[in-house]
């Protein structure tokens, strides 16, 4: 009797371990497309700077963009793409997949003219409002992805957007759990770092200047972030790759960004 009460407690114990399925760790990735006739930039050539066209877009199909930079990464892998046509506001999302560890990517590529709903939606998501879960696919796989309000990177890619308009900084729905954030756009650290702050958002990576914001440097700051690198290791980083993508000297590239 002892013999089969230990053996049902042991079964019953061990249900929960064997019920309960860890949550993927989650980065979501927002891009407004580079857009001359909507946004406050300096004009680019118009075949990368219609917000309208994903595929040839300077912060998304160009060389240096989002989309192609992931996918032509060694630590990378696409899993799923899901276009919309205009005038949807998000024209693409693509979901990565890391090829060592059990962590995911949600990148969203949001019309240019709708700068406005993606600074919202990206503020929302570092506040911890709840944002709807993403099926995704591997295989035979089938993964809910959290949404932007439960991720556990997020970051911001594009022009800054807060030169251009006011948006309010939603309040902290997370607590005392702050969700790590890196805002990729010409000085956010002026402009972003104590409204992320308020709203919920630990600032790993900002910049104090104008600057190119390719998405080499997001990646660059991910495979130090997944190795647990902090602070000034995860500037490096980012200072080593944004020197050699513009060809300047390490000082020069170091000045472009802020470890608050």
């Amino acid at each position: 009797m002892i013999t089969r009460t230990f053996a049902c407690l042991f079964l019953i114990a061990g249900l929960p371990a064997l019920a309960v399925a860890e949550t993927p760790k989650v980065i979501h990735v927002f891009v407004a497309l580079c857009d001359n006739a909507t946004q406050g930039i300096v004009p680019v050539p118009a075949k990368i700077g219609n917000g309208d066209d994903p595929d040839r877009n300077l912060y998304w199909g160009c060389d240096d963009g989002m989309r192609q930079v992931f996918k032509r990464s060694a630590s990378w892998r696409l899993v799923e793409s899901k276009r919309q046509p205009v005038p949807a506001t998000v024209l693409e999302r693509l979901i990565f997949k890391h090829r060592q560890k059990d962590v995911w990517l949600v990148a969203h590529a949001y019309r240019g003219a709708e700068m406005k709903q993606m600074m919202d939606d990206f503020l929302q998501g570092v506040s911890g409002v709840a944002g709807p879960e993403i099926l995704a696919r591997e295989g035979e796989r089938e993964v809910n992805l959290p949404g932007s309000g439960q991720a556990h990177f997020l970051a911001f890619i594009g022009h800054n957007g807060l030169m251009d308009f006011s948006a309010p900084f939603p309040k902290n729905q997370r607590g005392d759990t702050p969700v790590p954030v890196t805002v990729l756009c010409c000085k956010s650290h002026s402009y972003f770092t104590q409204g992320l702050r308020e709203s919920g958002g630990q600032p790993v990576l900002m910049t104090s200047q104008f600057m190119y914001p390719g998405s080499f440097l997001l990646h660059a700051l991910l495979d130090g972030w997944l190795a647990g690198e902090k602070g000034d290791a995860l500037r490096e980083r980012a200072t080593a790759a944004y020197a050699r993508n513009q060809k300047i000297s390490l000082k020069s590239a170091r000045g472009v960004f802020v470890t608050p």
